[in-house]
């Protein structure tokens, strides 16, 4: 992609020696390479690989089009069939399979690729208009909390950075608000040497950053392969409550054993974190089979893989099923109570009766994480786990205090009445695992008699709430 790029703007100012030579390289480098079947896997593929290939072999056959019109059209009209396929992974309401990161790498490239036919072609010959693609600029916006770190679900590092992706959607769906993390992101230098930096001069050249105001919506909730809600308090105070909140499955690109996992911020402090991913080479190197997603691979035996280290609950200690799927099944932006549900049954199948999460802001102050349990024939150990950064400190049968940066926040249950709070260490026995240094996950273990409907709610109370109120209601009122 480079080259062609550096080919097609410099053209004027290259000898006829350089022009051949470089064109001979796009097309024997990359393009011929490309038309072997052994390696056009990618053409078939739903996630950033179809994105990324597809992209840098087009940018090629446009570079190169004049002197061989036929094979680049080809090469362009398999792009346009094929990119179809990441790009329905969006729908249906544009939130990203893969989380933060892979959204940055595999959507950059896509929006690569449409920027340059539309250009070319004067047309993205529909795919934008047949998918859910262009709604994926509010949940990448939506997944920055106050502290300008992202929601680091599934394989994803912590840290957030300008995209200047979003400055095309910005300008596409005539939406500065869009551009409201970048604009903070570019005042702080964040993330300022990303290798599409320059591209935010083509996208943005109509947008005066300064202009730009914050989004108007508190929430942000969607479907899909992982469904996900985002909600917070307010977009210009740095001190607002974020939470994070997903579903999807384990089965899918990149997935960890997080479906019901959460984070949260208030007063400027992540209290509730995720490790997010391991550096892959790191595994590969000592021979786990890190890419099987089974229910029985290597892969869950990663410690920041599987459900034991996330936000969620474990049943019986067992790992949460593969090929189950937890959608958000309901959601509101009402200020007093901003809130998502997930029913999480299938995760939990042969474990647990029925399973449904709810995650709440409650009148601006405070969050509350109610579960609501039907056990099988059995009694049934359930483990609430809350992974923190913060200072841990059991101060009663139902209360933890948590301190960092001068800071509290109090973890609460409420349900079940009395429970033995407890910490678990965040160190590992495998070799292969690494160190998560700085981190202690907290909770506690409840046994649930045999066929037995239960509740377990936990508030997450920051220092600066004012009123807490004493009751939360059902699952059931929530989206009322």
């Amino acid at each position: 992609m480079a080259l062609s790029i550096g080919y097609d703007w410099l053209y004027p100012s290259l000898d006829i020696a350089s022009r051949q030579k470089i064109r001979t390289a796009i097309l024997e480098k990359g393009i011929d390479p490309s038309l072997n079947t052994k390696n056009a896997w990618y053409l078939t593929a739903t996630h950033n690989w179809n994105q990324v290939c597809n992209a840098g072999i087009s940018f090629g056959a446009l570079a190169i089009y004049e002197d061989l019109p036929e094979l680049s059209k080809s090469i362009i009209d398999k792009a346009v069939e094929t990119m179809q396929l990441p790009m329905n992974d969006y729908a249906p309401d544009g939130a990203y399979p893969e989380g933060y990161s892979y959204w940055e790498y595999g959507t950059s490239f896509n929006v690569l690729f449409l920027s340059a036919i539309e250009k070319v072609f004067g047309t993205d010959f529909g795919l934008t208009a047949s998918s859910a693609f262009l709604k994926t600029a509010a949940y990448q916006e939506h997944m920055t909390g106050p502290m300008s770190i992202c929601f680091n679900y599934a394989d994803c590092g912590l840290g957030g950075g300008l995209s200047p992706a979003m400055f095309w959607f910005s300008s596409k769906l005539n939406d500065p608000s869009l551009l409201w993390n970048e604009k903070a992101y570019l005042a702080k230098n964040i993330r300022a040497n990303d290798r599409i930096l320059p591209a935010i001069m083509i996208w943005g050249r109509d947008i005066k950053i300064s202009n730009v105001q914050p989004p108007k919506e508190i929430l942000w909730a969607g479907q899909g392969v992982t469904p996900v809600a985002l909600m917070r308090t307010s977009w210009s105070n740095p001190n607002a409550i974020y939470v994070g909140f997903k579903g999807g499955s384990a089965s899918s690109n990149h997935a960890h054993m997080d479906a019901g996992s959460f984070i949260m911020e208030a007063d400027g402090i992540r209290w509730a974190s995720d490790f997010g991913s391991q550096d892959y080479n790191s595994l590969e190197s000592k021979g786990v089979d890190l890419w099987n997603r089974s229910q029985n691979s290597q892969r869950w035996q990663v410690f920041r893989y599987n459900n034991l280290a996330h936000n969620t609950l474990t049943v019986d200690n067992q790992l949460q099923i593969v090929e189950g799927y937890a959608d958000i099944r309901s959601s509101s932006s009402s200020p007093a109570f901003i809130n998502a549900t997930s029913d999480l049954s299938k995760i939990y199948k042969g474990q647990l009766a029925e399973c449904v999460r709810g995650v709440a802001i409650v009148n601006q102050q405070y969050v509350v994480v109610r579960d609501e349990l039907k056990t099988l024939s059995k009694e049934t150990t359930v483990r609430w786990t809350m992974l923190t950064t913060a200072d841990v400190k059991i101060t009663g049968n139902n209360t933890i205090e948590l301190k960092k940066d001068g800071k509290k926040l109090k973890l609460e249950v409420s349900e079940p009445a009395k429970v033995a709070l407890k910490t678990w260490s965040t160190v590992s026995a495998n070799d292969f695992d690494v160190a998560n240094p700085g981190t202690t996950l907290i909770g506690f273990e409840v046994k649930i008699p045999a066929n037995t409907t239960a509740a377990l709610l936990v508030k997450l109370i920051p220092q600066s709430a004012k009123k807490v109120a004493s009751k939360t209601p059902e699952l059931a009122q929530w989206s009322k």
